[in-house]
């Protein structure tokens, strides 16, 4: 078929493609006032379980909506949710906006990971589990967890398990100066004192492989049936709890357990929120000469720290904790 010249067509030509609309394209999203409010407590493979109205009683499933673009959402979340919120198997909703999160828990794989990652939002409190001994104590590690607790806006709650195995004194020497509460656990009693601390609020609990933490979750939450493991050979915990979830307790509240972790990055961290975790210290940095990275000789050599400690005012323990943290967060190696 010969190609007419354009000179002959008309308006008759024209070819409407079927199924285009003429309208133009808007950035305007719905609002979706009818929307649910739920509770994100599970998260798996882009699929999040989420308590409605923090019911732990109606669980839905859920997807995010495209509308969030990037936006995370962690266990502890606030949402909003659409679609199908019956919960029956099968159904799915979607997560059409995250509310304003109160707090977070953060941490980065290492000192010098430019990429934060979000455990936990909304928690009330971070419960800091360590075991007094099989694995022991360290106190490196209690001193990142405050400072990410004081950073994310969380209470700081140490709870030192094992006390049938070892003693605590010489721990809690250790932050005596910190107004810092303490509970002390063990394996053959009820945590009371610990469920007392808990009820009615969110908590997370953070700790190392092997120190006990899925234990306590199985009895202050039986249902839970976190899988528990022994401790291996060269006193490292294996890792039990695969992933974070938030689980109801008996008397109102929730405790999120979060898998075992071998290290807490700080690269998100500034030297202001390190000061933060040591209020003991912290007033001495007043004398301390500008840009002063309170590291000590022979980085600031000038840093009022060391006679504010020498006047008594703090231990050389805690000076020599507060500096470590400072040296990892610059990417240097940690000093003894």
């Amino acid at each position: 078929m010969k190609r007419r010249s354009w000179r002959e067509l008309d308006e008759t030509d024209v070819r409407v493609r079927p199924g285009r609309g003429s309208r133009p394209r808007t950035k305007r999203r719905p609002e979706h006032a009818d929307a649910s409010t739920a509770l994100v407590i599970g998260v798996d493979r882009g699929r999040y379980t989420c308590a409605l109205d923090g019911d732990p009683h109606q669980r839905v499933v859920a997807m995010r909506a495209r509308e969030l673009g990037r936006k995370s959402v962690v266990i502890g979340d606030d949402v909003h949710l659409v679609g199908d919120t019956s919960g029956e198997p099968d159904a799915l909703a979607r997560i059409v906006r995250i509310g304003e999160r109160r707090s977070v828990l953060r941490r980065t794989a290492d000192d010098t990971d430019p990429f934060e990652r979000v455990v936990v939002a909304n928690a009330e409190q971070l419960v800091i589990v360590t075991s007094l001994t099989d694995p022991p104590p360290r106190p490196g590690f209690i001193d990142r967890c405050l400072v990410a607790a004081y950073a994310g806006g969380l209470a700081p709650l140490l709870c030192l398990t094992k006390s049938d195995l070892a003693t605590p004194d010489e721990l809690l020497e250790l932050y005596a100066n910190l107004d810092l509460p303490v509970v002390v656990t063990r394996f053959d009693a009820e945590p009371d004192e610990l469920r007392e601390r808990l009820d009615g609020r969110v908590s997370a609990l953070v700790g190392h492989s092997g120190v006990g933490k899925s234990t306590l979750v199985n009895k202050l939450v039986p249902a839970a049936e976190r899988a528990t493991g022994a401790v291996s050979a060269i006193g490292k915990g294996r890792h039990t709890s695969t992933s974070a979830v938030a689980l109801p307790l008996p008397e109102g509240g929730w405790v999120v357990d979060t898998p075992g972790i071998r290290s807490f990055g700080l690269a998100h961290v500034t030297p202001d929120d390190v000061l933060a975790a040591f209020p003991d210290l912290a007033e001495g940095v007043v004398e301390c000469p500008p840009n002063c990275g309170h590291l000590g000789a022979p980085e600031d050599p000038d840093c009022a720290l060391d006679a504010w400690v020498a006047e008594g005012h703090g231990t050389p323990r805690r000076l020599a904790s507060l500096r470590r943290l400072l040296h990892s967060r610059t990417g240097r190696e940690e000093q003894d």
